[in-house]
């Protein structure tokens, strides 16, 4: 991740500086171009699927995610040999790129986001679990940690969103949480921090907080640890 946002910021940098105009001898004559100081979004889409397939030297989405998932593992062990007596301690996940990949919807609409597909595919349930996350998840429940899912979702998907993360192997959590008509007008870090706040005020206590957005970890309250994975496909405020 951190790989691609340098070399993004080695391409608008460029781009920023480039003379105004520029010109380029070809086998047409002299060529006049642009500035054009943002990044070309083909080049940029290519960029991200190399990065998703590990075929580029800019990093490779997999091992970042599995390095951030041993981060949460080894965290979630420590904790939970720190357990206070009674202490009941609690996980919370996020769903879409965090729990479930929806990659392979990304990728019939060339990244685009399109709501009315990306409803077909969240009804459909085929998306697959992110491996590293499931193994966090996996730990967590060893560990007698209970987990939250908290996901903007709308209310119309609980169905088939609670089919595709048991079917993926996510079973055994306490509560899944998605947006109500009334979380509309609240962003993202709103909706979340609130349901947040509902589980501590269970008696729990959050030590671990995982999304693949910072909307989905920012605000209060804070779990003891939150831990971004890594996303450059789209961005939630």
């Amino acid at each position: 991740m951190n790989a691609i946002k340098r070399l993004l910021g080695i391409l608008v940098a460029g781009m920023l500086c480039a003379p105004l105009p520029a010109q380029q001898q070809s086998i047409y004559g002299k060529v006049v171009l642009p500035p054009e100081r943002v990044p070309n979004l083909g080049k940029l889409k290519k960029l991200l699927k190399a990065y998703h397939d590990c075929r580029c030297r800019c990093g490779c989405y997999v091992t970042e995610m599995n390095e951030q998932g041993r981060r949460a593992v080894a965290f979630l062990e420590r904790r939970a040999a720190a357990r206070r007596s009674g202490e009941k301690l609690a996980m919370v996940l996020d769903v879409d790129d965090t729990a479930l990949s929806d990659y392979p919807f990304y990728e019939t609409t060339d990244l685009g986001y399109l709501p009315a597909l990306f409803d077909k595919w969240a009804q459909s349930s085929e998306a697959p679990a992110i491996e590293s996350t499931l193994r966090v998840f996996q730990k967590a429940r060893q560990l007698q940690v209970a987990v939250f899912f908290i996901s903007g979702r709308p209310e119309a998907l609980r169905e088939a969103t609670e089919r595709n993360l048991q079917t993926r192997g996510f079973v055994g959590w306490s509560r899944l949480v998605l947006q109500s008509m009334r979380d509309k007008n609240r962003t993202v870090s709103e909706f979340k921090s609130l349901a947040r706040q509902h589980i501590t005020e269970e008696g729990y206590r959050i030590i671990l907080n995982m999304g693949d957005q910072v909307s989905d970890l920012s605000g209060q309250p804070a779990a003891e640890l939150s831990v971004k994975l890594p996303n450059p496909f789209y961005f939630i405020p």
